[in-house]
């Protein structure tokens, strides 16, 4: 499936922030190269050429591939911290929110995994003040999910000795569904996302 194929979810990155049209398909076959080739073995010859435009035309919209690269990164982790500041914000006990928050975040790693796959995985390829920005949104990310397992450690529902360990454990887990999710699969991503919400549960002790 093609990252427009997968944008054509509600739930999956919809990338409808980036105007004009030109731009957007520049991004969107951006992403489709990138999570093909890799960032560095992609030109932008070949991401115009995916676009059906010619390599000069995407200099009007982007000066740079790492500009292009910086983008898809900003949207994608900015619209990730948004599913789990949804979730952790959300009305529940912490047991509750912290499952929403896992199952959410999976399902937008396995349905937008092509650009998942970009976002999580081709940060070293951001230079210095990209990739700092990245990481500040990242660190962001971090937080919401501690501070949904820092409320259950201090209700008592959850058991948790390491919680940045088991922070780090349970974004490693849902952020890796997009490297080996398949389409053709026999688990869908709400499927995928109900299991590992389970398994996170597990992990903190959670009391039923």
């Amino acid at each position: 499936m093609s990252t427009a194929e997968e944008t054509a979810g509600a739930e999956v990155q919809p990338w409808a922030e980036v105007t004009p049209d030109a731009a957007r398909r520049l991004l969107v076959a951006a992403v489709e190269a990138f999570a093909e080739r890799g960032y560095h073995a992609t030109t932008t010859r070949d991401i115009a050429g995916r676009a059906g435009m010619s390599p000069a035309a995407l200099y009007i919209h982007y000066k740079t591939k790492e500009e292009l690269l910086h983008r898809i990164s900003r949207i994608g982790h900015e619209k990730a911290l948004d599913i789990l500041q949804t979730a952790a914000q959300g009305e529940g006990t912490a047991t509750e929110r912290l499952a929403d928050a896992v199952s959410s975040f999976v399902r937008w790693h396995a349905g937008g995994r092509t650009t998942a796959r970009v976002v999580q995985y081709e940060l070293d390829s951001l230079g210095p003040d990209a990739r700092a920005e990245i990481i500040g949104l990242r660190r962001q990310v971090d937080a919401e999910v501690r501070g949904i397992i820092e409320e259950g450690v201090a209700a008592g529902d959850f058991d948790v000795p390491d919680i940045p360990g088991t922070t780090l454990a349970i974004l490693s887990l849902c952020i890796d569904v997009a490297r080996w999710f398949n389409v053709n699969g026999r688990r869908t991503p709400d499927e995928v996302g109900a299991l590992y919400a389970d398994l996170v549960l597990r992990m903190v002790g959670a009391k039923k």
